[in-house]
This record gives C-alpha cells, structure tokens and sequence, in this order.
C-alpha cells in the first residue's frame, strides 16, 4: 500500500467517526435555522478578531474579550448550540491527534 491510498483510508475513517458524523449532522442542523447561523458566525468572527489581536501581539482589548465571554455565555444557554460546541472540540481534538501522530513519525526530517 502506498502513502496516496493510506492518505485515502485515513480521509474515509475520518468520515465514517463518529466524531465526524455527529459533528457535521448537527452542524447541518443549526446552520440551516438563519438564527443560530448569525449567532454563531458573529461568535466565530469576534473570537478570530480577538486571537488575532493576540498573536499580532496587539494590545489586549477588555471590550472585546468581555463581549466574547458574554457572547459564549449566552450561546451555551442553548444547549443544542452547546452541544455544537462540544462536538467540534471533540472533533478537532481528533484531527490534533492525527496530525500530532503524522507529526512525530516525521519530526527526524523536519
């Protein structure tokens, strides 16, 4: 077997997690209700302008890092909109994994 087709089953046993199936079903689901949508997209874009502040080394906005705790309270009230939360951590610790473990099979070359 080459690397191109254990590159391929590795894809396909992603997709067929259940850290997969059940992330993207419920993504599906609260991003086809317009409100949740907007809730979310406006967290995720607050959230990306304060981790951008912080890796510029820009100064710490109070503002901003208040509203985005503010915002994330009242996000994980809803507990669909929690459990949407909980998944993509959940899936994302996994691809970590994986590439953490592509990573340390290769680190003697990088």
């Amino acid at each position: 077997m080459n690397v191109y087709d254990t590159a391929n089953r590795l894809a396909y046993e992603i997709q067929q997690s259940d850290e997969y199936k059940e992330y993207k079903k419920l993504k599906n689901d609260i991003m086809s209700d317009p409100n949740s949508k907007k809730k979310i997209e406006d967290f995720e874009k607050l959230r990306y302008d304060v981790q951008l502040m912080q890796y510029t080394g820009e100064e710490k906005n109070e503002e901003k890092t208040k509203k985005l705790e503010e915002m994330y309270e009242m996000l994980v009230a809803d507990k669909q909109i929690k459990e949407y939360f909980d998944l993509e951590v959940k899936f994302n610790v996994m691809i970590a994994d994986v590439n953490k473990i592509i990573a340390e099979a290769i680190k003697d070359v990088l």
